[in-house]
């Protein structure tokens, strides 16, 4: 590296939420709790799947999968937020967030294609029913899997390496609760042009054409319905597709929220609040939707707390 291309700055200022100082000690409580209920809500999918014969199907391999990767994306901010609230400390070192930063593009990006492989296989289900176990094979799952990690990386490495060019010379203060590439590069006094132009490209390849697949997926879902129009049809399809749905609406529509709250130029408050949503709030929601939402789901939950019970007894 080149030493003009060197950061000056050594540490980063998160300025955190914006709450007052009396309200910490309630928020702190609230965000624990919130953080606690997503890493246990996705570990108990995780282990109803793994537990139960009748959830080893491609559907469920990709939920257990999505499970892990909420575990892990509100690991990479939560942790830490909770840690600056209870220390008043809200410095964070360089290298931290530089890393702190390619793992929220990584687990962000995972999640976000996942959406779009899960979208797929439930068009595979419902359009082509007869072809499903041949379609959906073992091979093909671990390939979509990994190819999901593997434009993910690439995507988050790329951000990393671009962001660790540029030379940030004396402010250090970030207005947010974690280390946003967006708010990183605003900070910067180098030419951002290059990162601007990466985040437009790998925007489009991780963002918009998952979305465009997983419009066109339902697409042809709502097209092969209407050509069998029947209430069991419709039932069934709305039994197999609405948690992955809801899920997706869920996801999509905080993201939207904070594209339009940032390019609206309101206030910084409300860019921080539509990312808590999605970075909080998403993840702890998706364990409920699958498993109220999830007849599969809530079968086998019933089941492994009946065992539980006659273990005790």
């Amino acid at each position: 590296m080149r030493p003009e291309n060197q950061s000056s700055v050594s540490e980063f200022l998160l300025l955190g939420l914006p709450i007052w100082p009396e309200q910490q000690g309630v928020f702190f409580a609230l965000f624990l709790g919130m953080y606690l209920t997503t890493v246990l809500g996705n570990l108990l999918i995780i282990l109803l799947i793994r537990l139960d014969p009748r959830l080893h199907t491609p559907m469920y391999f990709f939920l257990s999968h999505l499970a892990l990767t909420d575990v892990s994306f509100s690991s990479v901010t939560v942790p830490n937020m909770l840690i600056n609230m209870q220390t008043q400390d809200q410095s964070i070192p360089y290298a931290g967030c530089i890393a702190q930063m390619y793992f929220f593009l990584l687990f962000g990006c995972i999640d976000n294609l996942l959406l779009v492989v899960m979208a797929y296989d439930r068009y595979v289900a419902i359009c082509h029913p007869l072809h499903y176990a041949t379609i959906m094979s073992r091979g093909l799952c671990v390939f979509l899997l990994a190819g999901s990690w593997l434009l993910s990386c690439v995507s988050a490495l790329s951000h990393t390496i671009l962001l660790a060019q540029l030379s940030f010379c004396a402010e250090n203060i970030i207005p947010h609760f974690f280390c946003d590439l967006a708010a990183l590069l605003k900070l910067s006094c180098s030419d951002t042009s290059l990162n601007e132009l990466l985040i437009f490209t790998a925007g489009t390849a991780v963002v918009i054409l998952p979305l465009s697949g997983i419009l066109v997926s339902y697409g042809l879902i709502g097209v092969s319905i209407l050509r069998v129009p029947s209430t069991k049809g419709i039932c069934k399809a709305l039994s197999t597709c609405g948690s992955h749905l809801s899920v997706v609406s869920l996801f999509y529509g905080t993201i939207m929220a904070l594209y339009f709250s940032t390019s609206s130029g309101k206030s910084k408050d409300k860019d921080t609040i539509a990312s808590l949503m999605y970075t909080v709030v998403t993840p702890m929601l998706n364990p409920f939707i699958y498993s109220l939402r999830n007849r599969d789901v809530k079968l086998a939950l019933g089941i492994l707390f009946r065992s539980n019970n006659l273990l005790i007894k």
